[in-house]
């Protein structure tokens, strides 16, 4: 059930009107995102990791914090930067992103509450620092964005087991699914 990651991106983009004057002002404020990412990664960090599961999760490994704050920190600026313009390289490192949370365990019920502390923030940091409210609009729509690529990827990861188990067809798998949530 693996979505196209371009396509999906097309699709989100028209949803939440996320438009090339939006791209502009990104890329206009891309020094200035990088400058601040690392502060958004503390703050998401900080977050997740008052949460004991979080914890856990996140310090799993030897360094594991330290390189998911150096990715979060390049996934921040890539936000910005767009990489090929929001395009397919923007859409495949997305999903892939979205795969790497389901593969180690991080759950959607962090990840959003997180994300929200990280828009609240940088709104903080955008007024405190006199920035226009077009780049507080830009910023949030392709925040809600990558959200909502790591979301498809809790969906897809966890259908694509189910049919590969069971040798259901998509079809039977998204009957049974509309039907159980009918039953709720």
């Amino acid at each position: 059930m693996a979505i196209d990651p371009l396509a999906f991106m097309s699709t989100l983009e028209q949803r939440m009107e996320f438009t090339s004057e939006d791209k502009s002002i990104l890329k206009l404020n891309a020094e200035w995102g990088l400058t601040i990412a690392p502060e958004m990664a503390d703050h998401f960090y900080t977050y997740l990791g008052r949460d004991a599961e979080m914890n856990a999760i996140l310090n799993q490994t030897e360094g594991r914090i330290h390189r998911l704050h150096q990715t979060f920190i390049r996934w921040f600026h890539e936000m910005f930067t767009g990489l090929d313009d929001w395009g397919n390289t923007y859409s495949q490192n997305r999903w892939r992103i979205g795969v790497v949370h389901v593969q180690i365990g991080i759950q959607s019920q962090h990840i959003v509450p997180a994300m929200a502390k990280v828009v609240h923030e940088v709104g903080k940091k955008l007024q405190s620092e006199g920035k226009p409210a077009d780049l507080k609009e830009a910023l949030s729509k392709i925040c809600m964005i990558d959200l909502a690529f790591i979301e498809q990827s809790y969906i897809d990861v966890a259908a694509s087991a189910v049919l590969k188990e069971t040798g259901w067809s998509e079809a039977l798998f998204r009957r049974l699914i509309t039907h159980g949530a009918s039953s709720m």
